[in-house]
């Protein structure tokens, strides 16, 4: 078996601090952990060999035993037998080892399943392993999308959404917003190593109505007024967003185009039972068309009458 340089797979040099070896260690761990790379055997390999190079590198008796002997691992055990006996050997302690190392790809005698440890580590350490020091890392983060239409925005409902391959049945509050995003603590990818799972962010649409404008809680309708309602004044019908119906007194002379309010008429306030906007209404004062020969006859005369 061949000399395995951990210095390598982890990418730092002889050199480094505990703190560039676990920032280092942290980063490739994130992103070979089979967690993260489902069904990718080669990311399952490397995520053992960072593992072992933690291992070794981690731990300053492994670290130090490693440094030591270098290339010469396959002698280790008699070296420290005759350094315990007061025998030099002729070891010096120096080698160098940074280039002639086997690679971060050809791991010999390694698995890649169930954390095993290569030939070389157990060759060199035994069995005396402290347990790797993995770090947590936290689950992704997913993100979703639910399409409602602006009468379901104006209900506080449940609704079942496809996450993940996955049904998750959540409530939505009335008023929620075109383009507004949620966020629920947990219900996103496992955490790598024990740590906490990410987070699901759920944007929401909200469909334009070929009725009703929205802006924030107030809503805007345009009603039809009959050019002698208009004119006279009198009474028209509008509906609501919910479907009851409200009467509206026009005033007479009523220009096209008049906006009306309607107070707390209009859209629920988000997580806020029982406040709601307004409702605008504006005028479409309708003329009336294909009028008889009486009607223009009428009409004629009240042009004359203002001088028209």
């Amino acid at each position: 078996m061949a000399f395995i340089d951990y210095y390598k797979i982890l990418g730092v040099d002889k050199s480094a601090s505990a703190d560039d070896i676990k920032k280092a260690y942290r980063k490739l761990a994130r992103t070979h952990h089979p967690d993260l790379n489902p069904n990718d055997k080669d990311a399952d390999k490397k995520f053992q060999q960072i593992n072992e190079a933690n291992e070794v590198l981690s731990d300053p008796e492994k670290r130090k035993k490693y440094d030591q002997y270098g290339e010469n691992w396959q002698h280790a055990e008699q070296f420290e037998q005759a350094r315990q006996h007061g025998g030099g050997g002729g070891f010096s302690g120096a080698q160098d080892f940074g280039g002639g190392g086997q690679g971060f790809e050809n791991f010999e005698g390694f698995s890649g399943e169930g954390g095993n440890f290569s030939d070389f580590f157990e060759s060199l350490f035994g069995g005396a392993r402290g347990g790797s020091r993995q770090a947590q890392f936290r689950g992704q983060d997913y993100q979703a999308e639910a399409h409602l239409s602006l009468r379901d925005a104006a209900t506080t409902h449940q609704q079942t959404l496809n996450v993940n391959s996955k049904p998750l049945r959540i409530t939505i509050y009335a008023g929620i917003e075109n383009g507004q995003k949620i966020k629920l603590k947990g219900h996103g990818a496992p955490g790598v190593n024990g740590g906490p799972a990410g987070d699901l962010y759920i944007t929401f649409f909200v469909d334009d109505d070929p009725k009703y404008g929205r802006s924030g809680a107030d809503l805007y309708l345009t009603a039809d007024v009959p050019l002698y309602t208009a004119v006279l004044g009198g009474d028209i019908t509008v509906e609501t967003l919910n479907g009851s119906t409200l009467k509206l007194k026009v005033a007479p002379g009523a220009q096209n185009g008049t906006k009306v309010r309607l107070k707390g008429k209009g859209f629920p306030v988000y997580r806020k039972e029982g406040e709601y906007g307004d409702l605008y209404v504006t005028y479409n004062v309708l003329v009336p068309t294909n009028l008889s020969d009486k009607e223009k006859e009428l009409f004629t005369q009240l042009a004359n009458l203002n001088g028209a």
